[in-house]
């Protein structure tokens, strides 16, 4: 009998992933991650909106203590507050300083979830690490993959295209074939405390915050101007760090619009936008990808399909070797919003190949950045 342990979140979704392990006669124990310090990440920087519940870890930590004694499962609680600080949240700060979009979630399973985790899982002698992802283990090409989870509507393989490719051996997602509907009905028969619980839609373990507001704890606000791609000063922005390519709501732009975000200088604290007229600035034909991170063999170069953000649509797209971590993309047809920072995620079919973040994007061959300054800068003297 396999022993297993289960990260338990205080959610329904690693909740049933426990009971149906159970149920399918695994040796079981639980186990809850603390990776967060409230009293010191956030009440010693005075945050303001720490006391509105944003910060619900205490709260999970009694729901998956809950979860644990209705099934009739052990439940630890292990911290990694420090490494969850060094890898991921510094991490996450330091990209949003150059300017680009960070994507945490990617992080926290990359360093904590499938790295810190998984090693104290075989420490203490356990066989498995399970979670209540929805993804599903398979192979490619006679080795162990990742694949779609069947429910493609809660599919969250994207978020796991940075986990080390010698940990798909030890990891189980026991939702791989489960439909979300099901996962609720299964845990309101079971008379679960968190049958009914909304799911998460908050940083990693950090939970749910007014963004802007917390990040500005960590970087300051620091307003500057709104410049259209005309070249006309058309509002304020509230910190040029906070807003990402292709964002519309939050700009607060009167006149014509709407206005959409098409780059950023970190430098000139300016933010670029332009109306629908001028929505053609937010299409790219190619990007360069860095920091591959791989969980299959490739032969370059291969057609295959891409997530470039997490609900996107699959992209057709050409994968070219420029070295063993870099990857110049290509889709002539044009895609829209492709955004510094992010993860680009890549397929074949169900099998996610690996994932890298995306560093350069360039339509007809040119640097969009660049070409967005010299617009301004030649034509405008900005």
């Amino acid at each position: 009998m396999k022993k297993i342990l289960v990260g338990l979140s205080g959610g329904v979704d690693s909740a049933v992933a426990a009971y149906l392990l159970k149920e399918q006669g695994y040796d079981v124990t639980c186990a809850f991650m603390r990776n967060w310090d409230s009293l010191t990440n956030d009440d010693i920087l005075g945050n303001p909106t720490l006391d509105e519940g944003q910060c619900t870890q205490e709260k999970d930590w009694q729901d998956a203590q809950s979860v644990a004694d209705t099934l009739g499962l052990p439940l630890k609680r292990i911290d990694f507050i420090e490494e969850y600080w060094t890898d991921v949240f510094e991490t996450f700060l330091s990209t949003y300083r150059r300017g680009q979009t960070p994507n945490p979630d990617i992080l926290c399973n990359r360093y904590i979830k499938f790295d810190q985790f998984l090693s104290y899982a075989k420490r203490e002698g356990f066989d498995i690490l399970a979670t209540g992802h929805y993804a599903k283990n398979g192979t490619y090409q006679g080795k162990p993959a990742l694949l779609k989870a069947d429910d493609r509507s809660k599919d969250q393989s994207y978020f796991l295209a940075e986990i080390k490719r010698s940990c798909l051996d030890s990891i189980l997602f026991p939702l791989a074939g489960v439909p979300k509907t099901e996962v609720r009905r299964i845990a309101a028969e079971l008379n679960l405390s968190i049958a009914k619980k909304k799911d998460s839609t908050g940083i990693c373990f950090i939970g749910e915050r007014k963004f802007r507001e917390f990040l500005s704890n960590y970087l300051p606000m620091k307003p500057g101007k709104i410049i259209e791609i005309s070249g006309e000063t058309v509002g304020e922005h509230k910190g040029v760090l906070y807003y990402t390519i292709g964002q519309r709501k939050g700009l607060n732009i009167g006149g014509t619009g709407p206005y959409y975000v098409i780059g950023k200088d970190v430098a000139k604290n300016e933010l670029y936008v332009a109306n629908t007229a001028d929505e053609s600035w937010l299409y790219s034909t190619s990007c360069i990808v860095r920091d591959m991170n791989y969980l299959a063999d490739i032969t370059f170069p291969m057609q295959v399909h891409a997530k470039f953000r997490y609900r996107q649509e699959d992209q057709p797209v050409t994968i070219e070797r420029i070295d063993d971590a870099t990857l110049n993309v290509v889709y002539p047809q044009g895609i829209r919003s492709i955004t510094p920072g992010q993860e680009a995620v890549f397929y074949d079919g169900d099998v996610m190949l690996g994932g890298g973040v995306i560093d350069t994007v360039y339509q007809n061959g040119e640097d969009i950045a660049q070409k967005i300054r010299n617009q301004l800068e030649v034509t405008h003297g900005i």
